[in-house]
């Protein structure tokens, strides 16, 4: 199933949000992207909807299975790019958020070369042979 940019975002910030406290509430969802709570209610409902998401009693958002595939998938590309630019010597602020403007667009084609070329640029220096 295709799933917008926005849903995208929606969803990586879930999981973002989830790594770094363990639970989500739509409030921090609509912290962390400078959304209107409003705004990220009826992003929710229509996650709900699509099966990306369930809310439980409490008000807390839980990643359904398809939701963590798109978040992990979007996620994995915006660390890879960010990890490219800051290579190229873009600063970590700039790259996060050039990261965030190519990381829907590019092909996967593309994306796969760039992820093994940084992990190349990145990889510690082999031991010389004696």
């Amino acid at each position: 199933m295709h799933v917008y940019e926005s849903a995208e975002d929606y969803l990586e910030a879930i999981l973002m949000i989830e790594k770094q406290r363990g639970a989500v509430r739509s409030i921090d969802v609509a912290n962390r992207l400078g959304f209107s709570k409003p705004s990220v209610s009826i992003a929710m409902k229509k996650l709900r909807e699509s099966g990306h998401i369930e809310m439980d009693p409490d008000g807390f958002i839980h990643l359904l299975p398809a939701g963590r595939e798109v978040a992990e998938h979007i996620y994995e590309r915006h660390r890879t790019l960010t990890d490219f630019f800051v290579c190229l010597g873009v600063s970590g602020e700039v790259a996060s958020a050039d990261a965030c403007k190519v990381e829907h667009d590019l092909s996967r084609e593309t994306f796969e070369r760039i992820k093994e070329h940084t992990q190349k640029m990145m990889a510690p220096p082999a031991a010389a042979e004696n």
